[in-house]
């Protein structure tokens, strides 16, 4: 007969703060990923984009002001162009809607590049916790 014993410890703390670091990690990756298609879906152009399509930029404003910021205590992220950097015009763009007096058809570049990357939004976060 053989005899055996063992000791088994769970820190749940331990466990619950690895957890919450690697959603923090995994969050910040989607958010890059995602911010990354929208600049993608950009092209600088003179001409406007046809409705419906993301946004033609004149000087390249638009993609360079798309960021993104993941908040640690809510475990959230907020993905988008800047105030400051464009103003309200990415808002007249995503949704439509007037900017400086003139009329815009919506554009769409946000919502789209959420959409493309949500099928592989699982793959951030699997296998995160170690």
């Amino acid at each position: 007969m053989i005899r055996m014993t063992a000791k088994v410890r769970f820190d749940a703390g331990k466990l619950l703060a690895r957890a919450k670091a690697a959603t923090v990690k995994s969050l910040e990756h989607a958010a890059a990923a995602i911010r990354l298609i929208a600049r993608r879906s950009i092209r600088q152009s003179p001409n406007p984009s046809a409705p419906g399509t993301p946004p033609h930029t004149r000087k390249g404003r638009l993609k360079g002001a798309i960021l993104y910021s993941v908040d640690q205590a809510t475990e959230s992220a907020v993905i988008g162009p800047s105030h400051q950097g464009v103003g309200t015009s990415g808002s007249a763009h995503e949704f439509g809607g007037m900017y400086k007096g003139e009329r815009y058809d919506r554009r769409p570049f946000m919502g789209p590049a959420l959409q493309k990357e949500l099928p592989r939004l699982p793959k951030h976060w699997a296998g995160s916790v170690k």
